[in-house]
């Protein structure tokens, strides 16, 4: 595939949004001063709330957080900020945040929500055209999914792969609007609890149709970027949005599963819908 535009804006660098799991809380921060104290109190502070060691409900006591991740007030009040702007925490009436839950709906609009802003991001990489060098990135992340997809058994080690590469693609997805504002709302989009691309691939890595579910997926994937490159505004949008809704399948899929659901960080943080 060709680029479409070679007067397309130039190709900004890439910020690839979180790949469905939350980053480890042990992950050294090794630069010092106040911004290091703030980002690791965050992904600490995530950590526990994904990892179901504070409830849905729970208050949070600043002192507590301080003695816990070892941090003195004031990252911790920036994280608790930032913690709040993702969706994970809510403001109390009288003062302070709690732990947030998420009705099966909720995620379920957030994963609409992407797939809309995707969509868009799509229509306009088709109209305007998408600068070479981000061409080249977006197809090589394909041939790289293929090469995974191409193994004789998927293992864990592929589904990792996937993984990365589909942050990838969504990334340069992203990026192919060549709007910053566009490509602004969906990074933030993908910060909403289970909202990221790769929030369910991990969960889906077992199975007799684990492999079919990645395989549709490429299939989209393929075919968006044929819309773009043939600037068909309209079908790119369809695409991305109809492809968002894998996501939306994974979950069903997952929440009918225990054993998946032990396994998904956050999980303690819906709220299940009683079946009758």
């Amino acid at each position: 595939m060709q680029p479409t535009a070679e007067q397309s804006p130039p190709t900004r660098r890439m910020s690839l949004p979180a790949g469905g799991r939350p980053a480890a809380a042990s992950s050294p921060v090794r630069v010092k001063g106040s911004g290091s104290q703030t980002l690791r109190a965050q992904l600490m502070l995530r950590e526990l709330v994904l990892g179901g060691e504070l409830e849905p409900g729970t208050r949070i006591a600043e002192l507590t957080l301080v003695s816990r991740i070892g941090a003195s007030r004031t990252p911790i009040r920036m994280a608790l900020v930032q913690l709040q702007q993702e969706g994970l925490l809510e403001v109390l009436p009288a003062g302070g945040y709690a732990v947030k839950a998420f009705s099966e709906s909720d995620v379920f609009d957030a994963i609409e929500l992407r797939g809309t802003l995707e969509g868009l991001a799509a229509r306009m990489a088709a109209e305007r055209g998408v600068a070479g060098a981000l061409w080249v990135e977006i197809c090589d992340c394909m041939a790289r999914i293929d090469d995974l997809l191409a193994q004789p058994e998927l293992t864990e080690a592929c589904f990792a792969g996937y993984v990365e590469q589909n942050a990838r693609f969504h990334a340069a997805l992203a990026a192919m609007a060549a709007s910053e504002l566009v490509e602004q709302q969906i990074r933030r989009a993908c910060t909403l609890p289970f909202a990221s691309p790769n929030a369910f691939v991990l969960q889906r890595c077992s199975g007799p149709q684990a492999r079919d579910v990645l395989v549709v997926a490429q299939s989209q994937h393929r075919t968006l970027l044929d819309a773009i490159r043939c600037r068909e505004g309209s079908r790119a949008e369809g695409i991305a949005r109809e492809h968002a809704r894998i996501a939306q399948h994974n979950l069903g899929e997952v929440l009918q599963s225990q054993l998946a659901l032990k396994q998904m960080p956050g999980a303690a943080l819906i709220r299940r819908t009683k079946r009758r």
